[in-house]
């Protein structure tokens, strides 16, 4: 059975649910007993890399990618104005993180030539600002209804989008709400959550039995890392209205919005697309032996469940096929900080593996810029966890606290962080201070070259020393813009038309003027 509405109405039936956890249990159970035997160890660490992108037009709206882009190396997203390059994993070294950014670089020229064919622009950017010529609301509260089966018509066509669309519309009252700094808004669809765009690292971790200390350690790092990285502080223009708004209701003129809004607005707008149905969206909690990840996932909420012979036949030989329910189950498992099980393997030789997922950041302007966050996350927590680094003590409260101030505040968030001498601090020079000095020694520890380190997160330190990241220079670009007398929708529109024309020249955003 292969259309997607017959497949979107077994998906939410309560039989499919039932038997979807029943082989999710057991699944899991073996997965659970192959950790402990150490069937998940592997020769080293590795790096894979997502990166989500969305298209505009000549006018510089958002756009929809035409099909002849997802013919080379990308594949297709929630919305269908929506792009994602993934590499395929590489050795943690040198050549490694070389290999890492050659095909990221070779995948999104490929796109971006194939959607100038239609006189298309992919922009590497964490939130389109530029409405498509019918409106932001318009385009995302465009549906229509077949067989009791909500159908978002700018979603990608995908019986697993509209499966889990229809399971969250169905705990939702059919409608789903959106609050930020500016904008009290309903749709009819998640499909808002395709206004933000992320990349997210993946680091291979060799021993199963060390995973914990990385995982725990990553979740100390969440914070500063996304403070440096933030580039969502506005949505579209078209979905805030000052005129109608007063002061209860949040920010009433442009420059109060500027003050009041977000760094990292795409962190809410997921959150808020699913959480109005389950709580699946947020910072995990520490974990004390690897199989906990294991537990957590078969305990969380199932959405949408699929079951694999509607999709595929055959034997289940390989890891993809045996466990694929459970697999399923964990693509939405929403944690800002995931547990990737079995999965593409680095080298030959590698059957399985236990990798961690590293998603909450956002896109950033450029590929290097890109493969900068890859480096300086796995650069992290090789480096912490190679030197006992006691930041993965950091309670999970504190972690998470951090990690909101900098959803907020960007590089003037609250920040926490335990020292290598075991000190608790907020002080942000000292936090940056240690996390690129651990960055760099974990790279180094790797065998990647100083030329290399400096290539790639020398551009992110100075985002620090400088006081400039995306998100704010975006902000203190429609500033200016406002103080030159433009109206705000002006304001936007001018700023973004630079962000694209200078990201697209490929110099980090320190050295944009």
């Amino acid at each position: 059975m292969t259309d997607p509405v017959a497949l979107v109405a077994r998906s939410l039936a309560d039989e499919t649910r039932r038997e979807f956890d029943r082989r999710v249990d057991e699944q899991a159970a073996r997965v659970t007993d192959a950790l402990r035997a150490g069937r998940f160890d592997s020769p080293g660490f590795g790096l894979g890399l997502e990166l989500e992108a969305y298209a505009v037009d000549e006018a510089g709206r958002l756009a929809r990618v035409p099909d002849a882009v997802f013919e080379g190396r990308c594949e297709r997203e929630l919305g269908r104005h929506n792009v994602e390059f993934n590499t395929e994993p590489t050795p943690f070294d040198g050549a490694g993180i070389a290999a890492q950014a050659a095909q990221l670089e070779r995948r999104v020229r490929k796109a971006q030539s194939d959607a100038e064919a239609d006189g298309l622009e992919i922009v590497l950017d964490a939130m389109w600002t530029r409405p498509p010529s019918e409106g932001t609301r318009e385009y995302l509260a465009a549906t229509a209804e077949r067989e009791g089966v909500t159908l978002a018509e700018n979603m990608t066509e995908s019986a697993r989008y509209y499966a889990i669309d229809n399971d969250v519309l169905a705990r939702t009252g059919g409608e789903i709400a959106l609050s930020v700094p500016g904008v009290e808004e309903t749709f009819p669809s998640l499909l808002f959550e395709s206004l933000t765009s992320s990349v997210q690292p993946h680091v291979q971790i060799p021993d199963v039995e060390a995973f914990p200390r990385y995982y725990n350690t990553a979740l100390g790092t969440l914070g500063p890392v996304l403070a440096l990285a933030t580039n969502s502080p506005l949505l579209p223009p078209d979905l805030y209205d000052f005129e109608k708004r007063d002061e209860s209701a949040g920010p009433t003129d442009p420059y109060a919005l500027l003050e009041a809004t977000h760094h990292e607005l795409r962190i809410p707008v997921f959150e808020q697309s699913v959480n109005r149905a389950w709580e699946k969206v947020r910072v995990p909690l520490r974990i004390e032996r690897t199989t906990d990840a294991i537990d957590r996932l078969v305990a969380d909420q199932t959405c949408a469940p699929f079951l694999r012979e509607w999709l595929a036949d055959g034997d289940r030989e390989e890891f993809a096929d045996r466990f694929w329910e459970l697999d399923h189950k964990r693509g939405t498992y929403w944690r800002w900080l995931r547990t990737v099980v079995g999965g593409q393997p680095v080298a030959e030789g590698d059957r399985w593996s236990v990798r961690l997922e590293y998603r909450p950041l956002p896109t950033q302007p450029t590929v290097a810029e890109t493969v900068g966050l890859q480096c300086l996350v796995a650069g992290l927590l090789r480096g912490l966890v190679g030197a006992a680094h006691p930041i993965a003590t950091l309670e999970r409260e504190a972690a998470a606290a951090s990690f909101y101030d900098a959803v907020a505040n960007g590089l003037e968030a609250d920040l926490a962080l335990i020292t290598a001498d075991g000190d608790r601090t907020s002080d942000r020079d000292v936090i940056y201070d240690e996390l690129f000095a651990f960055a760099r020694r974990g790279l180094r520890e790797q065998g990647v070259s100083d030329e290399t380190i400096e290539t790639y997160l020398s551009p992110l330190e100075a985002r620090w020393t400088e006081r400039t990241t995306p998100s704010r220079w975006k902000l203190e670009r429609v500033c200016d813009r406002l103080d030159a007398g433009e109206r705000f929708v002006d304001a936007v529109a001018g700023m973004q038309s630079e962000y694209v024309h200078r990201a697209g020249a490929d110099e980090p955003i320190t050295r944009w003027s």
